[in-house]
């Protein structure tokens, strides 16, 4: 498999190929672990971690491998105005019954010190710093570049991907709107920014002198191949991963993504509040009936929370947030080290094939 020859080189990985960090537990310690051990990228989800969890989760990272590995964080987001809970509390009320919670409760926003999770990380062995929904401060740019480790943001559209390299990111993750998972979006209309990987990853190629690593729809080499072709400079695979061994989520929640058309996921708000992919089912569908039962993020992730904490105990998967993106038939069950040596077995193939004579 070809090398970026930017990329690859400052990360210290073999393979152009980054582990998505998926927050909620997706992504876990032993899933970076292997991934990174195996050549490619392993990354920590850290937005809902606190301080000292980041701290542990990363020195865990560290004892398992000598390899590089990234932490993501959600940047701030404004405090969202004050919403009527009544008709999402409402909304939720029969899911706590059936999983035997007591009624839902008035949601409170916060409870994250971005400032302490962000010096956390700094702190920790990481070799790169992510972050989506938003920017950094220049300040924090700087802390970042001081400690000599790299800096990638997401973006959801070429006017994104511009601004964040005016703010000095190392590079930016291309999000296409196949992606699972929250939308990376902050500088315009989400319904606006739901452009496809293919689409989107060449324009922002040409737009910026950064390294562009496409993410969305990314399952195999042939996917791979397509990104490096376009002029990505490596892909973020997150739904693969999902169905890694060493992947969080329940058993049930990981034979869903091996048994559901392309066709079944959507972008939803029911869960969090902000537009986000997943598998449709039933706790989907019920609260996306009622337009006033959603509240903004992250009012609505904290009033889902019980609901989803209680489905994961008791692999009840018609009431999770099941992100996963549009070409999840295309999903394995291996563990994570088999997985990034098929993908680039299948990649080398790829790219075999196209070259002329062959």
């Amino acid at each position: 498999m070809p090398r970026g020859p930017r990329l690859t080189d400052r990360l210290g990985i073999t393979h152009p190929i980054i582990q998505a960090p998926m927050a909620g537990g997706a992504s876990t310690v032993a899933l970076a672990i292997a991934v990174t051990n195996a050549g490619a990228l392993g990354s920590l989800a850290a937005p809902y971690l606190a301080p000292t969890q980041i701290a542990d989760a990363a020195a865990a990272i560290r004892a398992g491998t000598g390899g590089p590995f990234g932490i993501n964080l959600f940047a701030p987001t404004p405090v969202p105005a004050a919403a009527d809970p009544t008709a999402a509390m409402s909304a939720l009320a029969p899911f706590h019954a059936e999983l035997g919670l007591a009624p839902p409760t008035v949601p409170v926003a916060g409870g994250i010190d971005f400032a302490a999770q962000f010096a956390a990380a700094l702190a920790s062995p990481a070799t790169v710093l992510s972050f989506t929904f938003g920017v950094l401060t220049s300040e924090q740019v700087a802390a970042v570049q001081s400690r000599g480790m790299m800096l990638v943001g997401t973006a959801t559209t070429v006017a994104e991907a511009v601004q964040l390299e005016a703010l000095g990111v190392d590079a930016v993750v291309a999000q296409g709107a196949e992606a699972g998972g929250h939308r990376g979006s902050f500088a315009g209309d989400f319904g606006a920014s739901m452009i496809g990987t293919l689409a989107l990853v060449p324009q922002m190629v040409d737009a910026v002198g950064i390294p562009v690593i496409a993410s969305g729809g990314i399952m195999d080499g042939r996917g791979i191949a397509a990104a490096l072709a376009l002029g990505a400079q490596a892909v973020q695979m997150g739904t693969a991963f999902l169905t890694a061994d060493e992947a969080g989520i329940t058993e049930g929640y990981k034979q869903l993504i091996l048994s559901t058309p392309e066709s079944a996921t959507r972008v939803t708000r029911a869960f969090s509040g902000r537009p986000a992919r997943g598998i449709v089912n039933r706790a989907m569908t019920a609260i996306e009936g009622d337009a006033g039962a959603i509240l903004p993020f992250p009012l609505q992730n904290a009033l889902t929370r019980p609901m989803r904490n209680a489905a994961t105990a008791q692999d009840r998967p018609e009431f999770l947030s099941l992100w996963a993106g549009q070409a999840l038939t295309l999903a394995r069950r291996q563990p994570a080290a088999a997985m990034v040596a098929r993908l680039v077995e299948e990649t080398d193939a790829v790219l075999a094939r196209l070259r002329p004579g062959s």
